[in-house]
């Protein structure tokens, strides 16, 4: 049977990041892909490509997970931008509702080539319901500076700190997103499932065509705990998805380029006939 699984986020309507990347991510494994809007972010060519982020009433969001839990639990879920803390409470009532496990909380504070994060008590109200209930949380280098309340991350000793600090919150584990933002050689993600660290690298690639990779990560995991991989094999996997889909990044307008979600898979060349 088609595994099920969910994503609570934002939508981006460029088709790159949010709830449009975790769905073609979800296609990709074979799982099938549920959505609940809390957040509809659109970007203005009129204004440097400004972006705006636009909640969704949790009251919609609630009955958008009425209708998604109708069959019972899913295989595993996702949460990635969420708009308000009433529909972060209202997840999380879900979450305890149908028990559900692999639970991936990406803990999403601002949109990529903006500096200003989301309401600090969408951040606080996260924490609290969301991050206790997840199988992993996966931040990235600048969300896990906020998390472990140490500021900038600048290497590897300091994420191991880090990593250790956020599992404190109440996650099961956590793999802090390096990126291109750790100065290291490769680009270096850690993986903390509180005891072991493991080390995850594979080559910097020199592209702006990256939009999108880091919720593109967190639907891999997510769709690969679904399946039954261990968090360490979805994980791993996840890592060698979005090296793929940022290799192959593909140019959609003049002001970003997006992962390719099928690169893995070579979905280009389906349906050819």
């Amino acid at each position: 049977m088609i595994k099920k699984v969910l994503t609570v986020a934002g939508s981006d309507s460029s088709g790159g990041a949010g709830i449009q990347a975790d769905l073609k991510t979800f296609q990709e494994f074979g799982t099938f892909g549920f959505s609940a809007l809390t957040s509809i972010v659109t970007m203005n060519p009129d204004e440097g490509w400004s972006h705006l982020v636009t909640p969704i009433e949790p009251e919609l969001v609630e009955k958008q997970l009425k209708t998604i839990f109708a069959g019972g639990a899913l295989d595993g879920m996702k949460t990635g931008m969420l708009g308000t803390v009433g529909a972060i409470e209202i997840t999380r009532q879900y979450i305890d509702k149908f028990d559900m496990k692999n639970v991936v909380i990406d803990p999403v504070m601002a949109c990529k080539g903006t500096s200003e994060l989301l309401q600090p008590e969408n951040v606080a109200a996260m924490v609290k319901h969301l991050l206790p209930t997840a199988t992993i949380t996966t931040p990235n280098l600048v969300e896990a500076g906020i998390l472990s309340e140490m500021g900038a991350l600048t290497s590897i000793d300091q994420m191991k700190e880090a990593a250790k600090k956020i599992l404190l919150l109440g996650p099961q584990s956590v793999v802090i997103k390096g990126g291109h933002r750790l100065p290291t050689e490769n680009a270096v993600d850690l993986f903390y499932d509180g005891q072991t660290f493991t080390l995850l690298e594979n080559k910097k690639l020199a592209t702006d065509y990256n939009h999108g990779a880091g919720c593109t990560f967190a639907a891999a995991v997510t769709a690969g705990l679904a399946k039954g991989y261990t968090v360490a094999q979805a994980v791993q996997t996840a890592k060698e998805f979005v090296a793929a889909a940022i290799e192959n990044g593909q140019k959609i307008n003049p002001f970003l380029g997006h992962v390719w979600h099928g690169a893995y898979n070579q979905a280009e060349k389906r349906m050819t006939k």
